[in-house]
């Protein structure tokens, strides 16, 4: 007979298997997207830095210092494109793999918060894309100073544009975040709306260290988190609303 031990390592193991397979269909996902849109690299990086282009005075484009950066900048964007477009499948393998040791009202709960969450990083990419980078560039071109041509260079633009897009979109869950604070009964919404005023400041912070060194891009950041986590505190008080009406009704059938 097998001990009790045995069973045990044997559940890792099948556990430790199972998460190499999920991982390794995540790999393969990211594999296929990367092949499937690398003929288009170059196209995906000019719509990426289409705002740029546009926003640069008549006459001057940007320019590749590092000789190899025409080839390996669009070759990079192309992966993180693969990462991004393969992030709801990757997230549905790793929901796959916890799924089975969760509650029944915690599944029930996890699943519109997966797709929130993947919608929201999706719109805080769009956000930077369409909204923020317009702007942004063309404020920078318009002061800068008489004599100086702007012809910013493709891989720094790309690591600036990496950057903003992994911001926005980890700041735009910060209603996720919230939400599962006052659902688990860790915080209550009156509380974190009495912090405001220390939430706005962390905002403008965590802005700071997430963009470049410009007042400008950084309150671009700031001021959605701040309306995101206003965002949060109401869904949290619909969730806490919903959690008394239930306990209510559970009272009154005992």
């Amino acid at each position: 007979m097998t001990s009790a031990e045995d069973e045990k390592e044997l559940t890792l193991i099948d556990h430790l298997v199972e998460l190499r397979d999920r991982i390794m269909k995540s790999l393969i996902a990211v594999v296929v997207l990367f092949l499937a849109l690398f003929y288009f690299a170059n196209d995906i990086y000019t719509y990426v830095a289409s705002p740029l282009i546009s926003a640069l005075p008549e006459g001057t484009s940007m320019i590749a210092v590092d000789p190899t950066s025409p080839f390996f900048a669009p070759f990079k964007l192309t992966f993180y494109a693969a990462v991004f477009l393969a992030a709801p499948y990757i997230l549905y393998q790793m929901w796959s793999f916890i799924a089975p040791g969760l509650y029944k009202n915690e599944k029930k709960l996890a699943i519109p918060l997966f797709i929130s969450s993947v919608v929201l990083f999706y719109a805080g990419i769009a956000f930077a894309r369409y909204v923020l980078f317009g702007i942004v560039f063309r404020f920078f071109i318009s002061v800068a100073p008489e004599g100086i041509q702007v012809a910013p260079d493709i891989s720094s633009f790309l690591s600036f544009a990496l950057t903003i897009f992994l911001a926005f979109g980890l700041a735009f869950e910060i209603p996720i975040a919230v939400y599962l604070c006052i659902w688990a009964g860790l915080a209550e919404p009156e509380a974190l709306a009495g912090k405001r005023p220390y939430v706005v400041v962390g905002c403008f912070v965590v802005a700071m260290l997430l963009t470049p060194p410009d007042p400008f891009t950084q309150s671009m950041l700031a001021l959605p988190m701040w309306a995101l986590f206003e965002l949060g505190i109401v869904a949290g008080k619909m969730a806490r609303k919903r959690q008394q009406e239930d306990e209510a009704n559970e009272a009154q059938s005992a």
